[in-house]
């Protein structure tokens, strides 16, 4: 299986596990999850969850090679089966805790920012270089980003495509604690039980409230899929796609 599960406890462990592809995100590995967190959903021993990677990534993000190939049709589809698993996430009644290991580039960013809260490795990598692709973020990367870290920090971080280091999304509040890599897992497990320790209805309906806080988004991230959608038409989507596959820099040719 593309996620591996473990059980901890109280705790379940998800574990991105395509590490040929750095757990860059395959529809069939989306699928996998959507399920791995439908049986969380259902099981009321399972009181937190953490996600991490395989390897060394947490995820490269979406599968280019595959996107790609894809028109705004096969766009549509992929944008909206990644926003539904961010969604099942948002979803969940329990906390999801990301930790993240390593690379969590594009896609990858993006489930981890729909993640409850975010732990690094000191070898961590968080960046949204969709741009350099030709496209902008499509699985919600520009509704949840600057919701967490304001609008200045993630106009920067979409706009240039910057790799953000661990110390960074610190006192960005992109993530919530840097641990070393060996000491990640078990922090976020940890992390997990002290969550699990809380009433199990107070903690469901205060992450209900936290993200009513932050306003309604459905209608935002709708409009960020089909922006994305759309732009698998644009040459310079093509242009930016066939460049990365083939190690080179894009030419753009639009101002």
């Amino acid at each position: 299986m593309a996620v591996q599960r473990e059980r901890q406890g109280v705790v379940q462990v998800l574990v991105l596990d395509r590490q040929e592809a750095l757990n860059a995100f395959s529809p069939e590995q989306i699928d996998d999850l959507m399920d791995a967190l439908a049986e969380c959903a259902g099981d009321p021993a399972v009181r937190a969850v953490v996600l991490t990677g395989a390897g060394r990534a947490f995820s490269a993000g979406a599968d280019i090679s595959r996107m790609a190939a894809m028109d705004v049709d096969a766009a549509r589809a992929f944008a909206a089966q990644g926003h539904g698993m961010c969604d099942a996430i948002e979803a969940l009644p329990v906390p999801v805790i990301a930790a993240i290991n390593g690379f969590a580039l594009g896609g990858g960013c993006e489930v981890a920012l729909a993640c409850d809260i975010r732990l690094a490795s000191e070898s961590m990598k968080m960046a949204q270089p969709e741009v350099a692709l030709g496209i902008p973020p499509g699985w919600g990367g520009s509704q949840r980003l600057p919701r967490i870290c304001g609008e200045g920090f993630a106009m920067r971080m979409i706009l240039t495509g910057a790799m953000i280091g661990p110390d960074e999304a610190l006192r960005a509040g992109l993530v919530s604690a840097v641990h070393a890599p060996d000491d990640l897992l078990g922090a976020a497990v940890a992390m997990g039980e002290e969550i699990a320790q809380k009433s199990p209805s107070a903690v469901a309906l205060s992450k209900r409230l936290i993200h009513a806080a932050l306003g309604e988004r459905a209608g935002l991230l709708a409009a960020e899929a089909e922006a994305f959608a759309r732009q698998f038409d644009h040459p310079e989507r093509r242009e930016g796609m066939q460049a990365f596959l083939e190690k080179r820099a894009p030419g753009w040719t639009s101002p």
